[in-house]
């Protein structure tokens, strides 16, 4: 892993990126020469180049932007020739718009079709090859886990689910006084001392989870391993920099006094406030199509009565309400009980409602609030008062994702499906927590980009 801008990267999706980029450059450079094979290229060397420059940055950014390069994706999210198609779609549209609005770099269709083909051949063989190779032991970091008890054990199923696994667990070291809950498998005993299990088993790096840090910890024994050149990770940053979530199992106060990151203020408020401003401006004249066309959908659903907006109390910034706008999806009776979560086929959803909440289209409207100063385009999802109150007095810490300002789209709603239960809630605070603890323009932009895979999948919409 590498930090960038305080936001974790996967060093071999990131050398992924490098090597796709390039091969959708050279798919363009040498398309063009397969395609005037027999024949005498009109193309200049210039045109060429710049065809392909444009080209393999769209296919880029399109793949980047439908979780191609996204390392927490599971086997079951992935489903890589759908996305591999769905990328090329809208990489291949972006390359037209940009010819078109740019006529003297326009390429042939013919070059384009042998460029795509040749991009998709290369990337299959590509991904063949990254993860037949991704799976290799030598690849891998060597994790020692000093402890054998419950947060040990939870730390051996961490990656599993993972399509690339970065690291491999080598084994848990018991101390004394712990109760074991781990697999003999995996248990290291306490003869060896930490410094011989480290050289022994060829480890990379040391992970402490002890059940009690405070009774358990061989201090000693960590110095020497430090001071002879292992680095010494703690549960709390190996969570954070393996699953970007800030674990609720491991946190205590303390940590978060010490911890790095959860600044607020300065010129990063300033740049996304600016940020905020310019883009809401530019898509509010952007989207009025859109915008006119649901509303007037909804207005002729409805019976020509009813509202086509709707307003609702959500909690801001520093806890402080304000009005959320959204389209009306449901039935205008819809909590005439009470407030409720959103349920799976839930009947109060409209039928032009459904669409819409699919589409992400009930939310265009949240522009304004974002235009008003109330939201973000990042952050964790505003909440209702009703649903707050209850959180702050059941789960630890839940009032501090109130520490920036909510968000349309946001790290939780990228990595977790839709929440609609106290358990998913938790769930989601831990990524929220991470977003407030190490938010930037760059892990803005990044959710930002990637949004477009949640609202193509349907993640997190209901």
């Amino acid at each position: 892993m590498i930090r960038i801008f305080r936001h974790y990267i996967s060093r071999a999706y990131l050398w992924l990126i490098i090597i796709e980029t390039g091969l959708f450059f050279i798919s363009m450079y040498y398309g063009s020469s397969v395609r005037f094979l027999f024949t005498e290229s009109w193309y200049t060397q210039e045109d060429i180049t710049i065809a392909s420059v444009i080209f393999s940055l769209a296919m880029t950014l399109s793949c980047l932007g439908f979780g191609l390069y996204r390392r927490t994706l599971s086997w079951d999210d992935y489903n890589l020739l759908a996305r591999t198609f769905v990328s090329f779609c809208s990489g291949i549209f972006i390359v037209v718009t940009v010819y078109y609005l740019i006529p003297d770099i326009l390429i042939g269709r013919s070059v384009l079709i042998y460029a795509v083909g040749l991009s998709f051949l290369g990337m299959m063989l590509t991904r063949h090859l990254f993860y037949k190779f991704a799976k290799l032991d030598q690849l891998q970091r060597r994790i020692l886990v000093i402890g054998s008890g419950s947060r040990a054990n939870k730390l051996l199923s961490l990656n599993e689910a993972f399509i690339h696994k970065g690291f491999k667990i080598v084994g848990c070291m018991s101390v004394p006084n712990e109760k074991s809950k781990v697999d003999d498998e995996y248990l290291i005993q306490a003869q060896h001392s930490i410094i011989q299990a480290a050289i022994k088993y060829k480890v990379d790096e040391i992970v402490i989870a002890l059940d009690d840090n405070r009774k358990l910890m061989p201090i000693k024994e960590l110095l020497h391993a430090k001071l002879s050149g292992f680095p010494i990770l703690d549960s709390m940053g190996f969570y954070e920099r393996e699953q970007g979530l800030i674990s609720l199992d491991n946190i205590y106060p303390s940590w978060l006094v010490f911890a790095d990151g959860f600044s607020q203020g300065g010129l990063r408020a300033f740049q996304k406030r600016a940020f905020d401003l310019v883009s809401s401006a530019l898509l509010l004249v952007v989207s009025w199509p859109i915008i006119v066309l649901t509303a007037l959908a909804i207005y002729v659903e409805s019976g020509f009565k009813g509202p086509v907006l709707y307003r609702q109390i959500r909690v801001g910034e520093n806890g402080v309400p304000f009005y959320v706008l959204k389209f009306r999806s449901m039935k205008t009776d819809a909590e005439k009980n009470g407030a409720q979560w959103a349920q799976q086929k839930d009947d109060r959803v409209t039928k032009v409602g459904s669409f819409i909440r699919k589409c992400r289209i009930d939310e265009l409207p949240q522009i304004y609030n974002v235009f008003k100063g109330e939201m973000s385009f990042v952050g964790p999802r505003p909440e209702r008062p009703e649903f707050v109150e209850n959180f702050e007095q059941k789960i630890a810490y839940y009032q501090e994702r109130h520490r920036v300002k909510p968000g349309i789209t946001g790290w939780a709603q990228l990595c977790y499906p839709y929440g609609a239960s106290e358990y998913d809630t938790v769930q989601k605070l831990q990524y929220d927590l991470y977003y407030v603890k190490n938010y930037s323009m760059f892990l803005d932009f990044s959710i930002m980009l990637n949004t477009f895979e949640v609202v193509l999948w349907g993640k997190g919409g209901r």
